[in-house]
């Protein structure tokens, strides 16, 4: 063993070995990750070694905390290298925040980004032997716990430090997503890119300026560069079941053996009872439909699939939506889609790129489980589909309502109260193909505060019935 690998104190071709070596960071914070290194083991910090943590605690340098845990702690020099951090042991490091709720819940803060998408190679590439795949079969993930009360990014804590590899249906489903990513740029789409058109991987932007832009293959239109990543959601549900020990986790639809195509084994599963009225649904899967809960339809479902709660882990790691959409007889749709209240002095100080709203329809995939009502007024299930916004839509249409929707509380909220009920100057759904700005519900004591210190009732963004209507596939309104 060379006098170098000796001052690693590891062995730098054993998994299990740096992983062990690894595990000495758990309770730590990465000041004294640190201070207990002053440089001396390895030149390639010895230099800087006395003002190496203020340059890294800068939160606008991206990716400072894990350069910590490469250069002072594993002692080698960080670098754009495109195979794994540790190559003869085929192990990538990861250093990651998660977070605790309130509830006691375990969280992942963000996504973690495995490597940028080289939309001029990728083309070219199948997924075994990918640049992508090459980091992500094995990575040695490094999780601290992130604290909004904690000024000084240095004090985070190293909670846990593990080894993970994605087990083989995971495996498939993220084939899948790389798949779908390259085709839609060899379609010459990768301006059009979205992370709700994928599963557990996302093509996540990532660029200093959201006027950064780059060269596609078979496109003259420039894209915005964007990273393989594993989603936030994903890699909360990593973090509860491999990471975390004793965690609960959530009931899996896909129990026994692996599927190749997730969405068509769901699609599949719906189909099975298709036609199937929601009285014939009750008895089958033993619900008192007397009570009529108010996510009947969705529980349904659920059963449907094999899942007692309404959790499933695989739209847990997916971040997959489940919404029940109701036809009429006369083909039309009466209910518009609702989403969680804003906060009215927070919208304001959003950009586009970093809304709640945007963002949230940018990683979400949706699952419409359709019925339909028939001549005598009874519900029959027709079946699913999986959907996500097309970007078009999103970046035009939903863009001019929020845009709007923040001058609007920027200009200061027009009211009036006619007859006990109020109204406004929010985009209405007359104005918008997509989206409009209403309450969710009709109780005016549920209120926010306004940008200029007047209360109104909170808001939702919605999705228009008529527009849902248009994503839906022609054979639910058969």
């Amino acid at each position: 063993m060379s006098i170098y690998a000796i001052a690693k104190r590891y062995d730098e071709k054993s998994p299990v070995s740096i992983e062990k070596y690894g595990q000495r960071l758990i309770g730590k914070t990465f000041r004294q990750v640190c201070e207990e290194d002053d440089g001396s083991e390895v030149s390639i910090i010895a230099e800087s070694a006395s003002n190496y943590g203020e340059e890294h605690e800068d939160k606008k340098r991206k990716g400072g905390l894990g350069e910590i845990i490469e250069e002072r702690f594993f002692h080698y020099k960080t670098n754009g290298d495109s195979r794994p951090d540790f190559p003869e042991a085929g192990v990538e490091l990861k250093v990651t925040p998660y977070k605790k709720n309130k509830n006691g819940t375990f969280v992942a803060k963000e996504r973690l980004i495995i490597t940028m998408i080289d939309y001029l190679t990728v083309v070219y590439e199948t997924f075994e032997e990918s640049h992508l795949w090459a980091k992500a079969r094995l990575i040695l993930l490094v999780y601290y716990l992130y604290k909004k009360e904690i000024e000084n990014r240095l004090d985070y804590r190293i909670d846990y430090v593990k080894l993970f590899s994605p087990p083989e249906q995971d495996k498939r489903i993220i084939r899948h997503d790389f798949d779908v990513i390259v085709e839609k740029i060899r379609e010459g789409k990768a301006h059009e890119l979205s992370e709700s058109d994928t599963l557990y991987l996302g093509a996540a932007p990532k660029a200093a300026t959201s006027a950064n832009r780059r060269r596609q293959p078979f496109s003259a239109e420039l894209a915005k560069p964007r990273a393989f990543a594993f989603k936030s959601s994903y890699m909360t549900y990593v973090l509860n079941t491999y990471i975390v020990p004793g965690k609960a986790t959530y009931e899996p639809i896909i129990k026994d053996g692996v599927v190749d195509s997730f969405e068509d084994y769901i699609s599949g599963r719906i189909d099975d009872y298709k036609d199937c009225t929601v009285e014939d649904l009750c008895n089958k899967f033993n619900v008192d439909i007397t009570k009529r809960p108010k996510n009947l339809e969705a529980m349904l479902a659920y059963r449907i699939l094999g899942i007692k709660g309404n959790h499933a882990e695989e739209f847990v790691k997916a971040n997959i939506a489940v919404k029940i959409i109701r036809i009429g007889q006369n083909n039309k749709i009466k209910e518009n889609m609702s989403f969680p209240a804003f906060k009215f002095k927070e919208l304001i100080e959003e950009t586009w790129e970093d809304s709640a709203f945007g963002t949230y329809l940018r990683e979400t995939r949706f699952l419409f489980v359709v019925y339909k009502y028939d001549l005598e007024g009874k519900l029959h299930l027709k079946g699913c589909q999986f959907w996500n916004m097309p970007y078009d839509d999103l970046e035009n249409q939903v863009h001019t309502v929020w845009k709007k929707t923040k001058q609007v509380l920027s200009d200061g909220l027009k009211i009036k109260k006619i007859n006990g009920a109020y109204t406004s100057n929010f985009p209405k759904a007359s104005e918008n193909p997509v989206s409009h700005v209403r309450p969710h519900g009709r109780d005016n004591r549920d209120v926010d505060e306004l940008p200029d210190g007047r209360v109104y009732p909170k808001q939702c963004f919605w999705l228009n019935n008529s527009y849902i209507l248009s994503q839906l596939d022609k054979r639910f309104l058969k």
